[in-house]
């Protein structure tokens, strides 16, 4: 044999003990059998990277215990070692169901996005560009994210969001998800706020990262600063811009008044969740929260995923700069986790003002798909009560008379269309205080949408569905 591929872990366990252990479980199970030489102790050493002494320890101890032989001019052989009895064979599980969005012929969630919108030929070529004149990309980054990307982002925001900051305060990082935890973790101890209803994987995450988390109940404004104030939470996750998935858009009343919360108590912040800004079609979007904030208690946090594509799992925050420290100290030596390459393709599309002519052809076909989708419901439905249209890519239907909007989803599922509840997302449920249907349209094609309110048609005016 000549290498070895074993897992050493640096930490409280010496080295040495660690290959010890690991050696002789393949020796006892039969993996390494009596006979098979193993490598020289300076080549396993190298392999290994630890050092020679390491390795001829673990070797000597399992030659000690007769698990090994030294053969002059061979090295170290396996002796024959009555096997340890194999797990029994556990049978092959059958394969996995279908996805349950497989069985629909129209989706209205939330998740997916229009691939056919996606910059192809654009991406292609910066793509190629990048890889055929920047082979030194290979190597590895800087840890917060090329400066070029975060350079580009920081000029962005400015421009579209009015977010102040600088390149140095960016981080980019492989999804909001992973962001997120390293937020908590930085945090650590304190207690989270999240929107109810809203967005159930930002308490997962939060909770999976050891964070303490409160929900907080909405009014027609977004976050109640009261229901706030009484939870005793320390940061606030708020999507103010268009909140998930009631559609809200924050005043700058509330704006104000969640900033001032903030600024009551050392160690509070604002986490600002800027979700679905790039699609307005109404109106202008007010202004970051961040951008408000004089007292540096925000942190910004952002996505790629419906102005690109999820799969990219390009995301970023941008970090107040009195936590710029405290941060590199307790994550500065983690390695960027998204691809170099595109992050400077991606970079030279924000550059040259391509990805910002994408945004607008995006929002001119998203538009178009929502006008579409409410002309629809209203023929279908005359009396129905549509919300949260003027941004974003998703709304809110509700059908008077109908006061359990499981039921239409449940009508719906039968009619092969897939939608979800606004109390699903209720960390309360069931409660039926909002008869409302959420619909997202982004991952429906124009052509799709009239067919799709056709068969809503069929199963909401049916038998059953209103009272």
């Amino acid at each position: 044999m000549q290498t070895l591929t074993l897992s050493l872990q640096r930490g409280k366990t010496p080295l040495y003990l660690q290959i010890y252990a690991a050696l002789q479980q393949e020796i006892r199970t039969g993996r390494l059998q009596a006979g098979e030489r193993l490598p020289g102790k300076r080549r396993l050493a190298a392999d290994l990277s630890v050092s020679v002494n390491t390795v001829d320890t673990a070797y000597g101890m399992l030659a000690a215990e007769g698990y090994l032989q030294s053969v002059p001019r061979s090295g170290f052989v396996v002796c024959s070692v009555a096997a340890v009895p194999a797990a029994a064979a556990v049978p092959p599980s059958a394969p996995p169901s279908a996805s349950p969005k497989s069985s629909f012929l129209y989706d209205f969630t939330t998740t997916s996005i229009d691939t056919s919108l996606f910059p192809f030929k654009t991406w292609r070529r910066l793509h190629q560009n990048v890889l055929s004149q920047q082979p030194d990309l290979l190597n590895h980054g800087e840890r917060p994210g090329d400066e070029v990307l975060r350079r580009a982002i920081a000029a962005h925001l400015r421009e579209h969001r009015a977010v102040s900051c600088g390149a140095h305060q960016v981080v980019v990082g492989a999804g909001m998800e992973y962001l997120l935890g390293l937020v908590a973790r930085l945090f650590s101890g304190a207690c989270f706020a999240v929107e109810n209803p809203g967005y159930s994987r930002t308490a997962h995450i939060l909770q999976n990262n050891g964070a303490a988390v409160r929900f907080v109940e909405l009014d027609e404004q977004g976050m109640s600063v009261d229901a706030l104030s009484k939870s005793g939470a320390d940061i606030a996750y708020i999507t103010p811009s268009h909140q998930f998935p009631t559609g809200v858009t924050m005043p700058a009343a509330r704006r104000y008044d969640l900033l001032a919360w903030a600024r009551q108590a050392p160690g509070r912040y604002l986490i600002e969740d800027d979700y679905d800004s790039e699609f307005r079609f109404d109106s202008k979007p007010l202004p970051s929260l961040q951008g408000m904030d004089a007292a540096e208690r925000v942190i910004y946090i952002g996505t790629f995923s419906k102005s690109l594509a999820p799969a990219f799992r390009i995301a970023y925050i941008v970090l107040p700069q009195h936590l710029l420290a405290r941060w590199n100290e307790e994550f500065g030596f983690y390695s960027c986790t998204v691809s170099r390459f595109e992050q400077h393709t991606l970079a030279q599309m924000m550059e040259n003002g391509q990805f910002a002519a994408h945004l607008r052809r995006l929002r001119l076909a998203y538009r178009r798909r929502r006008d579409l989708l409410t002309d629809a419901l209203r023929r279908a439905f005359p009396d129905i009560t549509l919300a949260g249209t003027h941004t974003g890519l998703h709304l809110l239907a509700q059908l008077p008379g109908c006061d359990d909007a499981d039921i239409l989803v449940q009508t719906a599922a039968q009619h092969s269309v897939l939608c979800s509840s606004l109390s699903s997302y209720d960390a309360h449920a069931p409660r039926q205080t909002r008869a409302q249907v959420v619909l997202g349209y982004a991952g429906l094609s124009d052509d799709a949408i009239a067919s799709a309110v056709q068969r809503l048609s069929l199963a909401w005016n049916g038998a059953g569905t209103r009272s």
